[in-house]
Formats: structure tokens, sequence, C-alpha cells
């Protein structure tokens, strides 16, 4: 499996086909228009980029705007009361900066870059004649266009595509003359009952800083109305009306707003589906769909380009891992369960959850406003939305888990702030792993871990009182612990999430007491577990070292809420 045909030149096209091009894939991209249209026409999205996303184009050396594309530092949520003013208002920082690039900025460099690295990029409308044709002469075609009459070449899953018809009618205006956020640029989110959603972030466009503005309105109230803006001014006089009918805080930022240019605006619609991820050509032979081709929510949650991301990224290391072998059905369903199960399946419920939130989901939302640690997890959930699960989907966890949040706002000082202060020492990344006493692989992400003492070999590590694991790894004869290497921070952030097989496609070979280990890692320690200390809010694990096995691979960092990579300090030599 070396030559790979790709349709579809938007964000998970290009970055799968410039991350299999690492790796030495023959690749080709069909395009439906040039670099040069791109640039020059409509803009296609929203694409608010959060700091997961963003380290998948950091990997690939894609990241081309760094510092001259504004960074967007939080998140604000309001909602508008009846009886004027905001109802529910509050703000919170991301631990990570987010960032959007207009997709007329990017993917025309993003072809460039894969032109000038050798990839054959054609300029057509794909036809399934045409995908017969790659079949044939390639030996994996993956469809990574979700609209369109490609897109629907899959088939809807039903038991996963509760949605028949569009949620909410959609628009985007890009503007220049905005009012700034104050005291940090963020992405503002306001919620209006009835009525839909608007929210607003920095950018970078063609012509440099701008701002976006999203509005969603629920089909057939007040904010689906822009069938009679027939020009681009209109357009914006349109987008202004909406600010200063139901959110006039908005309003008094967009006194001197501009247009961008007259290609700055979109409207439609779409109905968030999720399609079944192989289809079969006319001639038998089999394709592969990925992003939007496959799971394709609405973008109440500006999730669309952060999905393509992570989808490529978890496509890229599939396709690697598979190496000679032939892409049959199995492992092109395989590849794609790897994507649902380890994380699109949460984006669309906590998206499919916001479309239509129920009374403890408002209490959250209303919550977080008294409650900083509540704003901060919704904020930061937005990178990753499986940190939202259980407690933002369930009425029963959602209590539980605001009254931890406000005893620990009780508390003498702010946890989550005493967690950054903490955060300043830089760590390794570990995941630490046991087999529990009913056969199932137990595994969690750890930075506690230490080395203790030579002679008797021993290291320590720390788990919380509250974690699920618990009484797995206190019941455990053995654990081990597994060193990340510097390309394995995708592991890291599965095995800190919520997921019932955190093991699910994580290539494993079995240490002493059936302890996993991660293939990849730069170290193994397969320890006895020794003795257990309180260690006040967490317990505190000794393990005798018996087996240990490591390389010289480049470790896994973390620092201040970020993965890092290790670098020589310049005055020291080499």
């Amino acid at each position: 499996m070396k030559r790979i045909a790709i349709i579809g030149a938007g964000q998970s096209g290009l970055q799968l086909a410039l991350g299999l091009q690492d790796s030495g894939y023959e690749v080709t991209v069909v395009s439906d228009r040039t670099p040069e249209q791109i640039r020059t026409g409509r803009v296609m999205s929203s694409q608010c980029m959060f700091g997961w996303a963003l380290q998948t184009e950091r990997d690939l050396g894609l990241n081309f705007w760094e510092q001259e594309c504004p960074n967007v530092e939080g998140m604000s949520f309001a909602v508008p009361s009846p009886r004027g003013g905001k109802a529910i208002d509050w703000a919170a920082r991301l631990d990570n900066p987010a960032q959007a690039v207009d997709q007329r900025v990017k993917m025309p460099r993003w072809m460039e870059e894969f032109e000038r690295k050798g990839g054959e990029l054609v300029v057509k409308e794909a036809q399934i004649a045409d995908l017969e044709s790659y079949a044939r002469s390639h030996d994996l075609v993956i469809i990574a266009v979700g609209k369109g009459a490609l897109g629907t070449l899959f088939e809807p899953d039903a038991t996963r595509s509760p949605y028949r018809t569009p949620q909410r009618i959609l628009a985007l205006t890009y503007v220049t003359g905005m009012r700034p956020r104050t005291p940090y640029a963020a992405v503002s989110f306001n919620l209006i009952p009835g009525v839909g959603e608007y929210f607003v972030f920095p950018a970078l466009t063609t012509s440099g800083p701008c701002e976006i503005l999203v509005f969603e309105g629920i089909p057939g109230g007040p904010m689906d109305c822009w069938s009679d803006a027939k020009t681009p001014q209109q357009h914006l006089a349109k987008s202004k009306w909406i600010l200063e009918k139901f959110l006039p805080w908005e309003a008094e930022r967009c006194t001197k707003i501009a247009l961008t240019d007259d290609n700055g605006i979109l409207t439609g619609s779409l109905t968030p589906v999720v399609r079944k991820p192989v289809a079969t050509l006319p001639s038998g032979k089999q394709i592969l769909g990925m992003a939007d081709a496959t799971v394709l929510n609405d973008p109440i949650t500006g999730q669309g380009s952060n999905n393509a991301a992570k989808c490529a990224d978890m496509y890229v290391r599939s396709i690697i891992e598979h190496g000679q072998q032939p892409a049959n059905r199995e492992w092109m369903e395989q590849t794609f369960d790897r994507y649902w199960s380890g994380y699109a399946r949460w984006v669309t419920e906590w998206t499919n959850t916001l479309l239509n939130p129920p009374p403890h989901v408002v209490k959250i939302l209303d919550a977080a406003g008294k409650l900083p640690e509540v704003a901060e997890a919704i904020a930061n959930g937005f990178d990753d939305p499986r940190s939202f699960f259980p407690w933002f989907v369930d009425a029963a966890e959602a209590e539980t888990y605001l009254q931890q949040a406000q005893q620990t706002a009780a508390e003498k000082f702010d946890r989550r702030d005493f967690r950054r202060a903490l955060g300043q020492f830089a760590t390794g990344v570990t995941v630490v792993s046991t087999r529990a006493r009913d056969g199932r692989r137990i595994g969690l992400t750890v930075n506690s871990f230490s080395s203790v003492s030579l002679d008797p070999p021993l290291v320590l590590w720390s788990l919380s009182r509250n974690s699920s694991s618990l009484e797995d790894f206190t019941s455990a004869t053995h654990f081990a612990v597994n060193v990340l290497a510097a390309n394995q921070h995708h592991l890291s952030r599965q095995f800190a999430t919520s997921l019932e097989d955190r093991f699910g496609d994580v290539d494993c070979l079995e240490g002493r007491a059936g302890c996993p280990l991660l293939k990849g890692a730069t170290a193994h320690f397969v320890c006895r577990n020794v003795r257990q200390y309180d260690g006040g809010d967490h317990i505190i694990f000794l393990g005798e070292v018996e087996d240990y096995k490591w390389n010289e691979g480049e470790p896994l960092i973390f620092h201040s809420g970020r993965y890092h990579v290790r670098t020589r300090h310049p005055d020291l030599p080499e």
C-alpha cells in the first residue's frame, strides 16, 4: 500500500496527503479548483482550531501562519435576559491558544507545498469514472469531501444519525474594524433561546487580521433571514441588524465594521449525519471515507476543522502501521473505528446535546458564571470534547460534578491556578498500565512518575482517590510505566480520557503479569506493586522495578499545559 489517491483538497485531505508524503508514500490529490481559484474565491468555513488540532499541523511543519495569525486566548459565553442585559455571562482562558486561518489562505499554500514535495495534484471535479480509474491505479482511494455527490456515496448510519433535516441555518461574515474584546481575545459565544447562536473570534484572512461572525439560526426563526440578502452589503447589513436586535453588547463592538472583501460571506445549511466509512464502486472496488464524508456535525461547537485535522492524524498513523498489507474492508472499517471510537463519537454526542440542551446542561452553563473551574472546563473542552464525558451529557453526573466544583471553590485557593503553578515544572509523560483481575487492560496518563532508589530499584507515581481505576491498581500485583516518545502525544490524550477501552487500536506487547507495554515508548519499567501511601487526595504507589527496556528515542515533554519536544541548550556542547 504505497500509492494513495485522495479526493478533496480541504483540511483533512491535504493534511493526510502531506503527512503520508513525509513517510514516503506516493500521493495523488484531486481538487475541484486550482490554488488560485480557492485563493480568490468565496470563504468556505469559520475554522477556529484549538490546541490539539493545531499541534497536528505543527508536527508536520504546516503551521506557516503561527506568528502572523492572531491568537484566541479564551472563551466567553452569554445568554440575553428577556428583561434586558445578560442572564448568563462568563469567560475563561484556554490552556492553549486557538487560531483561525482562512482556508483561502491555508489550502492554496498547502497545495503548493504538496506539489513542491513531489505530489501529484489533479484539478478536476471527480466523477465515479475517475474513482474507478484511481481504484485501479492506486492501492487506496480516500474520499475527503463531505458535500456533493461524492459525499453521498457513503450510506448514512441510521443508528448514529438522529436528524433528517438541517438543525440550523448558517451564515458567515468576515469583517474588519471590530472593537477588540478585552481583556483578552476570545471566541465570544452567545446563545439566544428560541432564536439560535452567534459566535465571533479573531482570524487571519487574505488581507490580514479580521474577525469572523458566525450566525446559527433555528429554521423558521427570526435568524433564518438570509434569503433576501442579495448583495454583500445587504448581507453585512443583515448581520448588524441581528446583533442590534438580539445582542446589543455585540452590536456595540460592530459600529465600524466592514467586509474584508465581497467574497467574505457565506450562507447555507447542512444536515448532521454519520455515514458508514466504506463505499463500493460499481466495479466492486471499495473506497474509504474520512472526516466530513463520514462524520458531519453542525458547526455549533466549531469542530469541523478540528475533526478534520484529528481524523487526518489518525488515518496517517493507521496507514503507516498497516505497512504493505492490502487495504481491505476490514482494515478500512478498523481505521474509521479508530477515529470514531477514539474521538468522533464524543464530538457528535456533545454537539447534538448543545443543539437541544436539556435542563442539566443549562444548569452547567449557568453555574460556570459562578464557578471558574466549570467555566475553564467548558472552554478547554472545545480542544478535546472527550473531557466533557460523562458529566456534560448525564444529569446525575452533572450534579455530582457541580457539587465537587462548589467544594473546590470554597477551598483556600484556586485548585486550577495551583495546578498551573505546578505545571511550570516540566515533566516527561507516561502511561501507567496494569492487568485487572478480570483480565481487562487498564491504563492512564501520568506525569507524577519519579525514580526513588537505585538499590533496590524503586519508582513511584500517584493516582487520584476519585479515579475509576484506583481499585484495579491497588489490587494489582504489578504495573508498568511506559515513557512516551515525542510522537505519542495522541496516546497521552487518549489515556487521559474516560473512554471505555483506552487501548482501542493501540499497538501493545505483554509484559510480566500481563501488564500492557506500549510499542514505540522510549522506555518501559515493569514493577512489582510494593506499597501504597496516603498522599492527600491521591494515593502514592511505590514499585520495585523487575524488568525494564529503553532506547534513544526523543521523549514527550509537558510544561505549562502544552506538549513540547526536547532540544539541547544552546550554551551546552553537543
